[in-house]
């Protein structure tokens, strides 16, 4: 577990163990209530993976049959999407259709099982029997592309091609018949990301139907203004999943100090106010939560063309309303999960961009240099999150939380409109080191993170006194030195480089000198760049040499 601060050693300790305790009394609660409100014989049951993944591959073994048995042609095939388990034991599974081999749009069904194997139903996307005259196309796929790019092109797409086309069998509406499936992706006109699906009649060439891959919500946050958030629509409701990032889901624990929460949804795709409320039914802190893990994944991927925090296009998940009055955030590899609480009085939620940033960012720095977090190697940890999160910060460019460097500005922990932590000068926050000495591995990993901090901010901007996005800074050196910066795009290539390449689990200041050189040196022209000999410069002016 990952907290983004500490007043000392001993307040991790306690939040620890209180998380710990809180798990064993939920699982108490939850037996108690089980025992006392009997759960209904229709409702779905939790299946484990192993036995999810027994149901799908007997259903899947079973659909030959499972075809014949409900009717459907010699040419037709099942192919098994999903089951679902009811406490009562009936089994929900859900296919997809196939035609000669090509997929049918609009061909899903579920067919429900009870326990004993008898049949109870069949739900079919369509009623149409799927047949077509001729598998052969008139048309090239080069036309239902021109046509579906075109349609890309009204909604801001610069995408001159497609991401690809396939042969499909339409069934959404209609008489099925031989089509195009086509995909277009790039970006909307307001920077939404864009998966156009255009669907082209392949014998005569018109456009049969289009629909957007990507659900567009609105999130009213209490730190970032009005943003666009991505949803999924399920009936008459929209989830707050983003199917564009890893599908990144974000959940409400209510409170609870356990659990996985329920799945923020509302029946408007608007979430939240945009002002603070104290009810742990809130989605103010849900909307801002995933606002900032959008823009996280978005960072990594256009800055460093990193998909992901384990770089493999899966998301992880947020929580909101973690414990009452909790006046901390963290990541905890366990969950792979980003965790909020909702701050003194629960109304001032710790999910501002920069601490989304900073917890996803323990994510990444756990699944490639894997920094102990502890003594400086801890610090540096810390740090890697403070820096990624302002660089998370700076790219939103969002005016209502403009790019500083200042850690939870936003969030008011002190209770007095400071920020938690300053990168200029870390010392200001009361604890923060500036500077590297021998002793600063005993300090907690929130204040020996300041070395680093500082080292950061200087290689960016420089030392001395300036001010940027109307926040004034100024930035001493241990040596009395002038530093110049190089400019926080080429500072955060130099850190992100030095973390995936060059820094391992016991990495401390002094090899992470070595490390931000060999990357400096890797990225930049070797030791004689310019690049080279501000991390050097920067380094020794935090006093590490």
């Amino acid at each position: 577990m990952s907290p983004l601060y500490a007043r000392h050693k001993r307040t991790s300790l306690v939040i620890a163990t209180a998380v710990a305790a809180g798990a064993l009394l939920s699982t108490g609660l939850t037996s108690s209530a089980s025992a006392e409100n009997k759960t209904p014989a229709g409702a779905p049951t939790l299946l484990s993976a192993s036995a999810r993944t027994t149901l799908i591959q007997q259903a899947q073994s079973d659909a030959p049959e499972t075809a014949q048995r409900i009717g459907l042609g010699a040419k037709e095939k099942l192919v098994v999407r999903d089951v679902v388990k009811d406490v009562d034991g009936t089994v929900h599974t859900r296919y997809e259709r196939t035609y000669a081999g090509l997929p049918v749009l609009g061909g899903d069904l579920v067919v429900h099982t009870a326990k004993s194997g008898k049949a109870e139903g069949v739900t079919k996307a369509t009623k149409s029997a799927i047949k077509v005259a001729s598998l052969k196309p008139s048309i090239t796929p080069a036309k239902a592309e021109k046509q579906a790019v075109g349609a890309a092109k009204t909604l801001g797409s610069a995408k001159t091609a497609s991401d690809g086309a396939r042969k499909v069998i339409w069934a959404g509406s209609g008489k099925p018949v031989l089509a195009y499936e086509t995909i277009v992706g790039g970006l909307q006109d307001d920077g939404t990301p864009n998966q156009l699906h255009v669907i082209t009649d392949a014998a005569t060439g018109k456009k049969l139907f289009e629909y957007q891959g990507i659900e567009n919500a609105t999130g009213k946050t209490l730190y970032s203004g009005t943003v666009t958030l991505n949803s999924v629509q399920s009936g008459s409701t929209y989830q707050l999943t983003d199917s564009a990032r890893g599908n990144h889901k974000t959940y409400n624990l209510a409170r609870k100090t356990s659990g996985t929460g329920t799945l923020v949804s509302s029946t408007t795709n608007v979430f939240g106010t945009g002002t603070a409320s104290s009810s742990s039914s809130d989605q103010t802190a849900a909307a801002d939560a995933a606002y900032g893990a959008a823009e996280t994944w978005d960072f990594y991927k256009n800055t460093f063309g990193r998909s992901g925090i384990k770089n493999n296009g899966v998301g992880a998940y947020s929580r909101v309303h973690y414990g009452n009055a909790y006046v901390n955030a963290f990541w905890d590899d366990s969950c792979f999960c980003m965790t909020y609480g909702d701050g003194s009085g629960n109304v001032d939620p710790l999910t501002s961009l920069d601490v989304a940033g900073h917890e996803m960012s323990h994510g990444v720095t756990s699944n490639t240099a894997g920094l102990n977090y502890s003594g400086e190697s801890g610090g540096l940890n810390e740090a890697t999150s403070d820096i990624f999160g302002t660089g998370v910060e700076f790219y939103a460019n969002n005016a209502s939380d403009p790019g500083d460097y200042l850690i939870g500005e936003k969030i008011d922990i002190n209770g007095d409109g400071t920020p938690l932590r300053y990168m200029d000068k870390p010392s200001k926050d009361g604890g923060s080191a500036d500077y590297w000495s021998s002793t600063v591995g005993n300090k907690d990993v929130h204040y020996s993170s300041g070395v680093a901090n500082h080292f950061f901010y200087l290689l960016s901007e420089g030392s001395g006194a300036k001010t940027i996005n109307g926040v004034s800074y100024n930035s001493p050196t241990s040596n009395g030195s002038t530093v110049t910066g190089i400019g926080r795009a080429k500072a955060l290539q130099i850190w992100y480089k030095a973390l995936t390449t060059y820094m391992t689990s016991t990495t401390n200041y002094k090899a992470a000198r070595t490390a931000t050189l060999n990357a400096a040196s890797a990225l930049y022209g070797g030791t004689s760049s310019a690049e080279y000999k501000a991390v050097a410069a920067a380094w020794s002016a935090v006093n590490v040499s």
